[in-house]
């Protein structure tokens, strides 16, 4: 299940410290210079504002992606899908989030929980790729 907002573009630009030394995940580097620019994370984010959607998830049928429940997608309608795509799904009436295989005669949609089976879509069903998800907003 997923939560569906809409960005306000009405905004006045909110601009963010942002550093532009590269945080190390190894040794720290001695005596770097810090330069601080600002950043504007709709512009940073947001590419096709119209067709630009979050969506917060509710499960765990993605975890093994990096998608935890809760965690908020950022969604663009405007982009087409391809293989491997990351894809918000109109199926049957619900939304879900999955990688998209795209076969012959029909589409998988792939979970990232090997708790989940994957789900084939055919022509019997109701079915949307709704978005394509372009970045993942996560709580730590």
């Amino acid at each position: 299940m997923l939560e569906f907002y809409s960005p306000d573009n009405t905004y006045e630009k909110l601009l963010i410290t942002y550093s532009e030394v590269l945080v190390k995940a190894g040794f720290p580097s001695p005596a770097q210079d810090h330069t601080e620019l600002k950043i504007d994370l709709n512009q940073e984010l947001v590419k096709n504002p119209s067709s630009t959607f979050f969506a917060r998830v509710s499960g765990t049928s993605m975890v093994e992606a990096g998608i935890d429940d809760g965690d908020i997608l950022i969604i663009d309608k405007s982009l087409s899908p391809e293989e491997g795509s990351l894809a918000v799904c109109y199926l049957d009436g619900e939304f879900t989030i999955k990688r998209i295989a795209i076969k012959t005669n029909y589409i998988l949609l792939m979970p990232a929980n090997q708790d989940f089976r994957p789900i084939k879509v055919t022509a019997d069903n109701e079915f949307l790729i709704w978005g394509i998800v372009r970045y993942i907003i996560k709580k730590v």
